[in-house]
């Protein structure tokens, strides 16, 4: 158990501090290797499911609401998980939830074989809840757990870090499904019969981890509270229950509202490029490399379904990587509630771009949005969590669950989208960024009343 150290503000402070040994000289940088594995893979499934809107779309004639039941199936499992997954994490420790949770995860990839037999919409909606379900226990371990492997000071730059995995894994996830599932003409895949491929490797591998795992050490470490007392008896002051720690409760809401804006960004981007990208003209089309014009049908800007999947991988989520990065780098100087609210309005003023008619401007505005995400997820995360202490496990639970925000809302913004157009659907992701930006903004002062600190 790490020792009790002075609570510190997330990025306050830790220009010189290292990012995994400790002050009593421990070095963590193994494990945390390790762990980011585990980010890289819920990182490669949630990506792989961004392109199945549009492939069963097509294969099994549904409209964009429908499909975006895709999403529903994967974050209700997150929803019915969260909790259990704490309880499994302070019953088994850390180590004992993550194998627990690949278990799972290997359990859901390797349904897809008989799912594909069976070949109905209810069956694969099932081998992606069961899935989610084992990424549950995934993340509502390794998000915690990534915070204390090292200084306090450095927990959100690590979370940050961590998560860098996670956007190497939404690159790969889209390419290894859409290799599979998306057609690679300007003619639609309507068969199912090799979408079990991807989800055989993924089976493979996370058998390999749940084996790697087995044999690691996994130091079931603790986030530490300040002990406070009370000035006049000098007896330990009573700790407050998570519902009354308001930088936790609005943590909740806006991790709810991020990953709703995140699911849809990600799910619709496919629908976006195909329906709302300005054409390209033909004398620049041809001039592009011959490897580009394999993305296009006919020589126009008419992206074929794998081309946006490519478009989706090496574009806007090597932009979400990039941002991952250069998000880990600037959170080791700046505080992360301020680079998580000019993140929300740089993220809102994106959606702006995209609603309004404004040609190839609106398409920027689709990419940069993508980067300004990046560090949203853990930066909510490690706020939220903060200065919890034995609390910790559970809050993280809360934060989990938080995520059926993408089972919910995307749906709505389906439906805006088929009743006015996918432009209009991105007015759901720019209200939750606002709300984002709000919580960014107020987190200090939140956090300051909940610590006893403000008058």
């Amino acid at each position: 158990m790490i020792a009790p150290t002075q609570k510190t503000t997330p990025a306050a402070g830790t220009k010189n501090v290292s990012l995994f040994r400790t002050a009593e000289g421990k070095n963590y940088a193994f494990i945390f290797f390790m762990v980011t594995l585990l980010f890289l893979l819920w990182g490669v499934c949630n990506g792989m499911i961004d392109i199945l809107n549009k492939h069963f779309q097509d294969s099994l004639h549904i409209n964009k609401m429908q499909s975006a039941f895709v999403q529903f199936a994967n974050y209700m499992g997150y929803f019915f998980m969260a909790i259990p997954s704490g309880m499994l994490a302070r019953r088994y420790g850390y180590k004992g939830a993550i194998l627990i949770g690949l278990l799972l995860v290997a359990l859901g990839a390797f349904w897809f074989i008989p799912a594909t037999h069976i070949g109905t919409y209810w069956s694969f909606l099932l081998g992606l809840f069961i899935l989610a379900t084992g990424l549950t226990c995934l993340e509502t371990v390794a998000n915690p757990y990534a915070t204390v492997l090292g200084p306090p000071q450095t927990g959100a730059a690590r979370i940050n870090f961590a998560q860098s995995g996670n956007g190497v894994g939404w690159m790969i996830g889209p390419i290894l499904g859409g290799q599979f599932v998306l057609s690679a003409t300007s003619v639609a895949n309507t068969s199912n019969a090799d979408l079990y491929k991807p989800y055989l490797i993924v089976g493979i591998v996370v058998s390999l981890l749940f084996l790697g795992f087995l044999v690691c050490n996994v130091p079931d470490l603790h986030n530490m509270e300040e002990t406070k007392v009370d000035t006049k008896s000098n007896a330990p002051v009573a700790v407050k229950p998570l519902i009354q720690r308001r930088h936790f409760v609005l943590a909740v809401a806006a991790q709810f509202f991020y990953v709703a804006a995140q699911t849809g960004v990600f799910s619709y981007f496919v629908n976006f490029i195909n329906s709302d990208t300005p054409p390209l003209p033909e004398g620049v089309a041809k001039a592009l490399p011959e490897s580009w014009r394999a993305l296009l049908a006919n020589g126009t800007w008419h992206v074929t379904d794998q081309g946006a999947s490519k478009l989706l991988s090496y574009g806007a989520f090597g932009l979400f990587l990039l941002g991952r990065f250069t998000g880990s780098m600037a959170l080791r100087k700046f505080p992360a509630h301020l680079m998580l609210a000019l993140y929300g309005v740089l993220s809102l003023a994106s959606m702006v771009l995209i609603i309004l008619p404004m040609g190839w401007i609106s398409v920027f505005g689709l990419f940069a949005s993508f980067f300004f995400m990046s560090i949203m997820y853990p930066t909510i995360f490690s706020l939220g969590i903060h200065g919890l202490g034995e609390q910790t496990k559970r809050a993280a639970s809360y934060i989990v669950m938080a995520i059926v925000g993408g089972a919910i809302m995307p749906l709505f913004m389906g439906w805006l989208a088929d009743q006015w157009g996918m432009r209009f659907g991105f007015l759901m992701p720019l209200l939750c960024f606002g709300f984002i930006a709000f919580y960014g903004f107020s987190w200090a002062a939140l956090e300051a009343k909940d610590s006893g600190k403000a008058a």
